[in-house]
């Protein structure tokens, strides 16, 4: 582990501040920050959204938090003066702990799955040790600030992370990088390729396994086995999506204690909000939720595909809560026409110059997407 120890020891606490908050303000932080980004170019001289906007650009979930949820976050408010005034960390992590079958000593909570994210590229890349990851794919906006090199590998036909080309392309990195659902094809890597990089990566690397998105897949097969098993993976969720929560801000990593201690430095957010923390212990607990909500999102997002698949606009299949569509011409012209009838869909990725994103809404926001899609594509 003398990368490790070494890495730590280059960083103090308040180098560690400054770099996260250089981080926060570049324009590719995080998802919202991408988003954002995306939505200052389309509006330039647009002045704010309308409120009749359909802003599918984000990959948030309409549905918001469920009723549990509201009702948890309604009952701590008035609590808020205290930090944690009724234990609601330690609340948490022990219902994290029963659903996902992890010690709790493996989690830590944190505000959404951004902040764990960039705790990695400072815990586990350097000036020598790489951050590999998929291209297209999410992530990779910290190591150029603290001198590591991002080594992107294109994805295979079939939109899975090339795992050999992963570790061939740098067989040193410090970690390999697998969003799962990937973020922003939606598409799944298989648990054999993501338990190739365990076995073909240096002994000192580290693989990251984002799972956003899982709860939106009907094929992924999450990681938190490979925790429970001591690996060297660490896992990062998110109540943003299938919960509803992005404005809420709860999520967590899972490592095994001496990886997750590694990444603890790297971070100055101190306590959590309550409110988040009730509102995700509060949903966890509810039977079926998620079930619920994937079913609610696979029906809207096959209504979208038909409708796509009618029009001869070809489409990456996806398992997520968005999807990449082929426009033939700059995405960014097309997202700036759609922006023309107050529908304000995703950005491109550089790789993909001609692919969008599109977030799925509701039934009514896609009805509207796909009415003005029709327009603009004419």
């Amino acid at each position: 582990m003398e990368l490790h120890t070494s890495t730590l020891a280059a960083f103090s606490r308040r180098r560690a501040a400054q770099l996260l908050t250089a981080g926060a303000a570049m324009p590719f932080y995080n998802e919202f920050a991408m988003a954002q980004e995306a939505e200052r170019q389309m509006m330039r001289n647009r002045g704010p959204l309308p409120p009749d906007a359909v802003r599918i650009s984000s990959n948030e979930n309409p549905l918001g938090p469920c009723k549990e949820g509201l009702e948890a976050m309604f009952k701590v408010a008035p609590l808020g003066g205290r930090y944690q005034p009724t234990g609601e960390t330690m609340a948490f992590t022990k219902t994290v702990s029963e659903v996902e079958g992890v010690k709790p000593g493996y989690i830590m909570p944190t505000a959404g799955s951004s902040d764990p994210l960039h705790r990695t590229t400072c815990a586990f890349t350097s000036p020598t040790r790489s951050w590999v990851m998929a291209n297209p794919g999410y992530g990779g906006g910290a190591p150029a600030y603290i001198g590591s090199k991002v080594v992107r590998v294109p994805l295979r036909a079939d939109y899975s992370h090339d795992v050999q080309a992963m570790i061939k392309a740098d067989p040193d990195a410090g970690v390999y990088y697998v969003c799962n659902p990937n973020n922003p094809t939606g598409t799944i890597t298989a648990r054999a390729d993501i338990e190739y990089l365990l076995a073909n990566k240096k002994k000192d690397a580290v693989v990251v396994v984002d799972e956003a998105y899982i709860h939106f897949s009907s094929s992924a097969q999450p990681c938190s086995d490979l925790v429970a098993a001591d690996k060297d993976v660490v896992v990062l969720r998110t109540f943003s999506k299938a919960y509803g929560m992005a404005g809420i801000r709860a999520g967590f990593a899972m490592g095994r204690p001496d990886l997750l201690a590694k990444m603890r430095p790297y971070s100055t957010s101190g306590f959590l909000p309550i409110t988040g923390l009730a509102c995700a212990t509060a949903s966890m607990q509810v039977k079926g939720l998620v079930a619920e909500r994937r079913a609610i999102n696979k029906r809207v997002r096959d209504n979208t595909f038909e409708f796509l698949e009618k029009s001869k606009i070809t489409y990456i299949p996806s398992e997520g809560n968005f999807f990449l569509m082929e426009v033939g011409k700059p995405g960014a012209d097309v997202a700036r026409a759609m922006a023309d009838h107050k529908i304000y869909i995703g950005r491109v990725w550089p790789i993909w110059p001609t692919k969008v994103r599109v977030s799925v809404g509701t039934q009514d926001e896609m009805n509207k997407f796909t009415a003005a899609l029709t327009k603009v594509m004419a």
